[in-house]
């Protein structure tokens, strides 16, 4: 440089620029939004979708309005909780941890997603499904980090937890539970003539086949009480309900109307029906199940411990994880409907105990459920014509009972259906069908103890049936097509005041012939125009019945009055005394504890066993299962099902059992007969 030259200033060192920023409250927002659009989609909407079809789960529950709202905003808010948690603490950790764990977040409930979305669209199941969600999780969240554009999708997207809540509180079937909406039923008007008791027990999930005999008739043997009434009342044989589903088919029994859209079964939404054609002449004693037809104008609401808040939260997690998993699962919260004992509602007993040798009930009454104790207690005279009206969800799925009225454990997710388990949910049905006898007997002996037996219009029937057939087993449309015998045919008996000998009567039945059956027998006007058709008129002329799987959409159902299945013949071991035999093999039964200190005073039993056999134990093996040296069923070996069993058998017999330890063996049946003795684990 030149002496006397000015050096130009140094400019100061420039500092890095700042990375594109996104930190701050912007950021974290922004990231917030994604979570709730993608918890949304995994959590929000297919909850909701299930619970708004499903008005019954909160009427079963006997929900009221706020606890469905809490149940809905915590159902739209607290699954995001612990994401934003997660997000706050990697936030302290840095900008590149915070980043990291957002991606991570991202990629969960991506995966989370591909899984619903592929069980859905590819015959993927299990672990394979679950790796390709995953590399698809990867994939997308990669691709989220990557471009801006996925991140501002689902910021846009994260209105939609809003709108799935708009639709299931004003769009869907669940809604009028929440904003009960209409006017009030009309009442009948009363004609001349006397206007007779009635009492009328609507059972749930009971085919008629289930009680005929090889002749067609009533199995005394088996179902001695449901025999008893068919000896004393008309039993209208070519019966059918209208619906594999109770919120269809029983507001076509009492309103007389066909299903004709996907409504709630709510008095809001059927406003005229029975509760309100006889309310303003007959007192109404009613024991709702899963709907609410009768107003609160006309009926007490029950109260049972079995609801609230907690109830509905515990059920909704059974529901997400059916939802989520990577298997098929029938998502109806149906099946999860139990009725509660009378122990577990703290009932007192509603009568002295019956004498009758066959049924113990003094160690076992605890087990009566609640809502038929509830009932039996109202069984009266009144100066007032009563309407003394139960909805038992008996025999219905979950089974749990014996013949004898003693209860067992089972695993809720043991299979219905395939080959081996659609048998043993038989054999369980059939069971609880015995002890549903034992309490249709003790309702007959009710009656003629208070002297309403020969007053009262007694009515008995189920709401549909269900199918026990191989491969088209439940109520759904694969059930109806191939199985309607099953599905559709139902019980119904018909005891008019005075009435002493039976009487069949095949004319073509449909439950909406219910209500106008009702109505004439009891001298009452309705004041709407019903489908169906009085038992006092003259039959229908056609043979054809209509079915509906979906309300407005009839399906037709032919045949008659349907035969009963052949009945399996007995396996020659059943019952026999079983010495030592050889070891042969083992087995694990996942309820071997059970057996060590048995009480049956309590009412439980552990009459189900589980478990599994090693690999090498073909499909098809027999095992035979014996208690105390005594062979009480007989099962075959099956392939695993999602939890692993390869076998359960039913004992229905409790007399097998004794007080204390009992002896649990299990043999595997050779081709020869000969029995070798499996060691338990």
């Amino acid at each position: 440089m030149a002496e006397g030259t000015l050096a130009p200033p140094q400019a100061p060192p420039a500092s890095p620029e700042p990375p594109r920023n996104r930190g701050g409250w912007r950021g974290e927002a922004g990231r917030l939004l994604e979570v709730v659009a993608l918890v949304g989609l995994v959590v929000t909407q297919p909850l909701l979708d299930v619970l708004g079809r499903s008005p019954d789960f909160f009427l079963f529950h006997r929900a009221s309005r706020a606890d469905v709202l809490l149940l809905v905003a915590l159902i739209a808010i607290a699954p995001t909780v612990p994401f934003a948690v997660l997000g706050a603490i990697g936030l302290v950790a840095g900008r590149l941890a915070r980043a990291a764990v957002h991606t991570l977040v991202v990629g969960l409930l991506l995966a989370a997603l591909a899984v619903q979305v592929g069980r859905h669209v590819t015959p993927l199941r299990g672990v394979p499904l679950l790796l390709v969600a995953g590399v698809a999780g990867a994939a997308a969240a990669a691709a989220h980090r990557r471009w801006r554009v996925p991140g501002r999708v689902l910021r846009v997207a994260a209105v939609g937890p809003l709108v799935f809540v708009g639709l299931f509180l004003f769009a869907s079937p669940a809604s009028a539970v929440v904003m009960p909406r209409g006017h009030g039923g009309a009442a009948g008007v009363a004609g001349a003539g006397g206007h007779p008791p009635v009492v009328m027990i609507v059972l749930d999930e009971l085919p008629l086949v289930s009680l005929l005999g090889p002749d067609g008739r009533i199995d005394a043997t088996r179902y001695p009480h449901f025999a008893e009434l068919a000896g004393g009342s008309t039993w209208y044989r070519n019966a059918t309900g209208v619906s594999g589903w109770t919120p269809y088919a029983l507001p076509a029994m009492l309103t007389g109307r066909y299903p004709a859209q996907p409504f709630a079964p709510h008095y809001s939404q059927y406003p005229d029906n029975l509760f309100t054609a006889l309310g303003g002449l007959y007192d109404i004693k009613a024991e709702e199940s899963i709907t609410r037809l009768c107003p609160p104008s006309r009926c007490e609401q029950p109260v049972s411990p079995e609801q609230g808040l907690g109830v509905l939260v515990r059920e909704s997690g059974k529901l997400l994880r059916q939802v989520t998993a990577p298997v098929d699962s029938r998502i109806d919260p149906e099946d999860s409907y139990r009725e509660q004992t009378r122990a577990e509602a703290g009932l007192d007993a509603a009568e002295p105990v019956p004498d009758d040798p066959k049924f113990r009930w003094d160690t076992l009454d605890d087990n009566q459920p609640a809502r038929f104790t509830a009932f039996l207690a109202g069984l009266r005279p009144s100066p007032r014509p009563t309407l003394h009206f139960l909805h038992l969800l008996m025999p219905h799925s979950p089974w749990a009972y014996l013949p004898s009225g003693a209860r067992y454990a089972a695993p809720e997710d043991l299979p219905n259906d395939g080959a081996g388990w659609v048998d043993l949910a038989r054999a369980r049905h059939l069971a609880q069908l015995g002890y549903t006898d034992r309490l249709i007997g003790e309702t007959l002996r009710t009656l003629r103890a208070t002297g309403l037996y020969d007053k009262a219009l007694v009515l008995v029937t189920a709401d549909h049936g269900v199918s026990f057939r191989k491969d088209w087993q439940g109520r759904g449309l694969d059930a109806i097509t191939h199985a309607a015998d099953q599905v559709a045919w139902v019980p119904m008996f018909v005891k008019e005041p005075g009435q002493r000998a039976g009487r069949v009567d095949d004319r073509n039945w449909e439950h909406v012939d219910l209500l106008p059956t009702i109505a004439d027998e009891t001298h009452v006007r309705i004041p709407w125009r019903v489908e169906g058709r009085s038992a006092r008129q003259a039959p229908r002329e056609g043979a054809d019945k209509r079915f509906y799987d979906r309300p407005g959409e009839p399906l037709t159902v032919t045949g008659g009055v349907p035969s009963p299945p052949a009945p399996p013949a007995p396996d020659p071991l059943l019952g026999t005394r079983v010495g030592e035999k050889p070891a042969g093999g083992t087995a694990t039964v996942a309820n071997l504890a059970a057996f060590r200190d048995v009480d049956p005073a309590h009412g439980e039993l552990p009459a189900l066993v589980w478990g599994t056999v090693p690999a090498s134990v073909p499909d098809g093996t027999r095992l035979a299962v014996a208690v105390n040296g005594t062979v009480g069923a007989v099962v075959p070996v099956v392939r695993p099902d999602p939890g692993g069993r390869r076998f359960a058998a039913l004992l229905p017999d409790d007399r097998l059992f004794a007080a204390g330890s009992n002896r649990l063996d299990l043999y595997r049946v050779e081709a020869d007969g000969t029995l070798r003795r499996l060691t338990l684990s």
